[in-house]
């Protein structure tokens, strides 16, 4: 057998074998690559949320979660939460679904929305169509009809801006009634 006969064999048997590494390499990564786009899905989840000192931040229920990590969006059906504040319940939200962006800086509620302020002369429920709340301010708003109750006034809003850390709220159009508390 000719010695440039091997030789030549040698080369094709190592250039098919490398050519099928280097391309089989490339379909796993794209495989991989397509993974970290996948969504993920969880139902029924009962979620405990503290804040950087260790204190109850956030207690929620969740019928169903899908989560995209890569685009750090989640969208949960059937949210009820409440939110504390030194040990205690501060405020309430419930929405049929919640829409979620950029890593829970921005939380669209939606659907039978519902969110409730706990203050020391009672409570101040808001119900509305759609809500957008920033958890990390402890702000929401709303472009939408607002329906309002408190223990001292019952009234309609055509949109609502308020400040949970501060108590400042601001309301646009207002029609309803006041009772101050005599």
């Amino acid at each position: 057998m000719d010695i440039k006969f091997l030789y030549v064999t040698a080369i094709a048997i190592a250039a098919i074998s490398g050519g099928y590494y280097y391309y089989s390499g490339k379909g796993n990564k794209l495989e991989v690559d397509s993974a970290k786009s996948m969504t993920y899905s969880a139902e029924k989840i009962h979620l405990t949320q503290t804040d950087d000192q260790g204190n109850l931040y956030m207690r929620a229920q969740v019928d169903r979660l899908e989560q995209d990590m890569q685009k750090q969006t989640a969208k949960l059906t059937n949210l009820d939460a409440s939110i504390y504040r030194d040990g205690a319940v501060d405020a309430t939200f419930y929405a049929k679904v919640a829409n979620s962006y950029d890593d829970n800086q921005r939380v669209v509620l939606s659907g039978d929305v519902t969110a409730v302020k706990l203050m020391q002369q009672g409570k101040m429920q808001f119900k509305t169509t759609e809500l957008t709340g920033y958890p990390k301010t402890r702000e929401i708003e709303s472009n939408k009809q607002v329906v309002v109750q408190s223990p001292q006034a019952e009234f309609v809003s055509q949109g609502l801006k308020a400040n949970f850390n501060n108590g400042q709220y601001e309301f646009f159009n207002i029609r309803g009634k006041y009772e101050p508390k005599s």
